[in-house]
């Protein structure tokens, strides 16, 4: 385990930071140019409503979503705040240990049960923490795996 080796409930990572974007196509270079990043893999992913595009950043991965259901939760953040940073993620071992740790703790939680994000992705939202959206996120084939 990363960092936090003495908490077992201690995030492992940032997993991902996600932007929001009108335009994947017009997006995906500019972010490539501007940070210098490799190019992007580019996931349709439906049940966000949204096109996803995710390069790594070390051990994280950098992700733009473009929705294209304007009801979906990346569709309204679009509307109502424009582009620009829309979640942090961070990783963990477990998840569901995680949601469980928190619940009993009283911090109040928007899923409670972890739901399928891109690829091999678990994830489960926790909310709006002092102003910023935060997600969990545990991988189903751990890093270095060989599976």
């Amino acid at each position: 385990m990363a960092d936090g080796a003495d908490n077992p409930m201690s995030p492992t990572r940032i997993h991902h930071i996600n932007f929001v974007v009108n335009d994947l196509e017009e997006a995906m270079p500019r972010f490539e140019r501007s940070l210098g990043v490799n190019p992007f893999e580019v996931i349709e992913h439906r049940p966000r409503g949204a096109r996803v595009a995710r390069t790594r950043i070390g051990q994280s991965w950098l992700v733009l979503v473009c929705p294209y259901d304007p009801v979906s939760v990346p569709g309204r953040h679009l509307a109502k705040h424009g582009e620009g940073f829309f979640l942090l993620s961070l990783g963990y071992d477990d998840i569901v240990k995680q949601l469980e740790k928190l619940e009993s703790s009283g911090v109040q939680v928007t899923d409670r049960e972890p739901r399928d994000g891109i690829l091999d992705w678990r994830i489960a939202d926790i909310g709006d923490v002092h102003g910023a959206f935060i997600q969990l996120t545990q991988e189903e084939t751990p890093e270095g795996s060989d599976q």
